[in-house]
């Protein structure tokens, strides 16, 4: 049976700010897993930018706090997350995160036949980095050595395009190792970032089904559409998927958009929005990745002014009332950093007052003393 609820946007995106601890910080002491676990992940490839996401959530969190459970507690681990990139999970999540994506259909390879790795060569590889950083943590060039001993030279060869260079051919599915458990991230050695393989995972049922639901209770409503590109998944097999998952489809209408199919979490308790306040959000923060519709989230001029070619992240954000209102950058010098914001329009009183409070609060997240300058950010989107 097909509920018809009614939900605004403004009632949307006052859930998901609450469940995210964007309407209210949680309080001073609480475990950065708990709060990077109600993201449903940190985005990690800059991880100062995985700091503030977390600490502008969190009273009292700086990067200390983070990096202690990142490499003291292991409370949490740095892997390959949602779309292929890396991410902060919860370690006692990681688990679901392995079954699930795990279990997401691998797209067509990007890259040329005589680059790419046959499904064959990638399992081998997924087998050989597990095999050579068990119980160790090894540099990307010893462990391109380890793996090229345990399957062959192919593996090690210099052939795929990245960031204007060649790397071996093994680093495609450097991600699907991470989902499959057999990779994470260990402590930089000087300059040099090194792996090692998490504890192994236990079995997880229903991983899918959970999956689904954690997402929803995060960002709900969504459609099939909106869940796979939040995941880097096949829109088709997201869709294909939607039939047997526990979630049910339901219609939800939005004042601009009229009625759209979408998933529910079976709650409906939602609060009268929009969500309040002035927020500083960093590069690929999670509410701006996964939040849909991007027309709602990015009106008017913050569509063209902070999306990159209509892709969210590229730009950190300046959140007012639960919409994106403007860019910022910072750029830290020693113990001082400078934030620079570019609102959209007109703040009023309060928020200027708020924007101060925040530009402070990422200061004390970065451990620096920060100095607001309202004005044009002229650096680009991040590449």
């Amino acid at each position: 049976m097909t509920t018809t609820v009614r939900i605004t946007w403004d009632a949307a995106s006052a859930r998901r700010a609450e469940r995210q601890f964007l309407a209210r910080p949680a309080g001073s002491g609480t475990p950065v897993a708990e709060v990077v676990g109600a993201m449903a992940g940190a985005h990690a490839q800059v991880l100062s930018a995985a700091e503030v996401s977390a600490g502008v959530r969190t009273a009292g969190l700086t990067r200390a706090d983070v990096r202690t459970a990142l490499w003291d507690d292991r409370s949490l681990i740095k892997t390959y997350g949602p779309r292929g990139t890396v991410h902060l999970l919860p370690a006692r999540e990681l688990p679901l995160w392995s079954a699930a994506l795990t279990a997401v259909p691998a797209g067509p390879s990007p890259f040329p036949p005589d680059v790419r790795l046959t499904e064959e060569q990638a399992g081998q590889v997924v087998t050989a980095i597990g095999e050579a950083l068990d119980g160790r943590c090894l540099t990307l060039d010893e462990l391109t050595e380890e793996i090229v001993t345990r399957t062959g030279p192919w593996a090690g060869e210099r052939v795929m395009p990245a960031f204007q260079d060649l790397w071996p051919r093994w680093r495609q599915v450097t991600h699907r190792a991470g989902w499959a458990g057999t990779l994470c991230f260990g402590p930089n050695r000087g300059r040099k970032a090194t792996y090692t393989r998490p504890p192994r995972a236990e079995s997880v049922t229903d991983a899918l089904g959970t999956f689904v639901r954690r997402y929803l209770h995060a960002y709900g409503p969504a459609t099939p559409q909106h869940f796979a590109k939040w995941l880097g998944a096949p829109p088709g097999w997201a869709t294909t998927c939607s039939e047997s998952w526990p979630p049910r489809a339901v219609s939800r209408r939005s004042a601009s958009r009229g009625h759209r199919r979408g998933w529910r979490r079976g709650d409906t308790d939602f609060t009268d929005g929009p969500a309040r306040g002035v927020r500083l959000l960093p590069y690929f923060d999670a509410y701006v990745i996964a939040g849909q519709p991007r027309e709602r989230l990015f009106p008017g001029e913050a569509y063209r002014r902070a999306l990159a070619g209509g892709q969210a992240g590229n730009y950190p954000v300046l959140l007012v009332d639960g919409v994106a209102a403007g860019v910022w950058h910072q750029r830290r010098r020693g113990r001082r950093t400078t934030v620079t914001v570019e609102p959209l329009g007109r703040l009023t009183a309060r928020q200027k007052r708020e924007l101060g409070e925040q530009a402070e609060r990422v200061g004390e997240v970065l451990e620096a003393t920060a100095e607001l300058v309202v004005g044009e950010v002229t650096v680009g989107p991040h590449a």
